[in-house]
């Protein structure tokens, strides 16, 4: 009954939040101002920016190096650049990619911004820390807006990015994904499980009755 009214809602709210999200929006976090352009993620709507924020709040980011997966509107990749971590921020979308390079100028820090469709354009390297607010409701997106939001019928994000992510994943490599129990958790550790790794929980925290999960991606043959 519950998970019914949950997609009931999403039937209202995302037409709903399209209809915000088509205008120029403003949002404040902290010291950090981010504009946030017609169709780009929205990190003040939801609560997963947020929670992933806090959590980044009690590391010590200074002179780490920091990829964040899919960034939208930067803010993520702003807080750590400001924490003095070394931060590439990616997205498949223009308009993303466009609003990342608008709000690191706005803000005074130095980001490394790729357009890249997951791991595609990310030269290997070794990042002390991943992150990734992965879209997860299974249907294939049609427009470039619908990226943020929808994994592919067939969970395709997770399986690109599982079968990706192993180049950049090392033993000082802390990845970590937040997912909500609106999603298919099961089929998304499944799918990593293929890949040979674990999906293991750090943090939960209820927000307005829903659960959120922080995981750390980790390797079967190296758990930590």
């Amino acid at each position: 009954m519950k998970k019914l009214t949950k997609r009931i809602l999403f039937k209202i709210l995302y037409p709903l939040s399209k209809i915000y999200l088509s205008k120029e929006r403003n949002y404040t976090y902290k010291d950090i101002t981010v504009k946030i352009l017609p169709g780009v993620f929205h990190p003040g709507l939801f609560f997963s920016t947020k929670i992933l924020l806090k959590y980044l709040e009690s590391l010590e980011l200074k002179n780490k190096t920091l990829l964040e997966l899919g960034a939208g509107s930067g803010l993520i990749s702003i807080f750590a650049a400001k924490q003095n971590a070394k931060v590439t921020a990616t997205d498949i979308s223009p308009s993303a990619i466009k609003n990342i390079k608008l709000n690191a100028e706005k803000n005074g820090v130095e980001l490394n911004i790729i357009h890249s469709d997951l791991f595609d354009k990310i030269p290997e390297q070794t990042f002390n820390f991943i992150i990734i607010n992965p879209p997860y409701f299974p249907k294939d997106p049609e427009t470039e807006n619908e990226q943020a939001w929808f994994c592919g019928s067939d969970f395709g994000f997770f399986k690109k990015s599982f079968k990706q992510i192993g180049d950049y994943i090392y033993d000082s490599t802390n990845a970590i994904m937040i997912l909500s129990e609106d999603c298919n958790i099961e089929m998304i550790k499944s799918i990593a499980a293929e890949n040979n790794f674990t999906l293991n929980e750090i943090h939960r925290e209820k927000v307005l009755a829903e659960w959120n999960y922080l995981y750390n991606i980790a390797s079967k043959n190296n758990d930590h």
